[in-house]
């Protein structure tokens, strides 16, 4: 796939990354959340150095990265007491009809 440079600024600087067509618009929300989190930071904790927002602003996003998603597909667990209940469900109509 074909690359193309699009330009985003970031804590008031300009970057130009590659990036494929499809992911143009995620990229450009991305640099969006980065400069509104960064905005939320410096007025909550008075910081001023964009250095440091950015550093909190990675610390935030990398935590977030890391905590574990309920998708309901990582829980067969969940999975199989969904299946059991909806058995049970069916069951209990089809008892009902008789």
């Amino acid at each position: 796939m074909k690359e193309n440079s699009i330009q985003v600024k970031i804590a008031g600087r300009v970057y130009s990354p590659n990036v494929k067509k499809e992911e143009e618009e995620r990229v450009r929300q991305a640099a969006g959340l980065i400069n509104e989190r960064m905005d939320i930071f410096e007025k909550t904790y008075a910081v001023k150095d964009k250095q440091d927002l950015l550093a909190m602003c990675c610390l935030q996003f990398a935590t977030q990265s890391l905590e574990p998603r309920d998708t309901g597909t990582n829980h067969p667990e969940s999975v199989s007491e969904k299946i059991i209940a909806l058995d049970k469900f069916i069951s209990e109509h089809l008892d009902k009809e008789k």
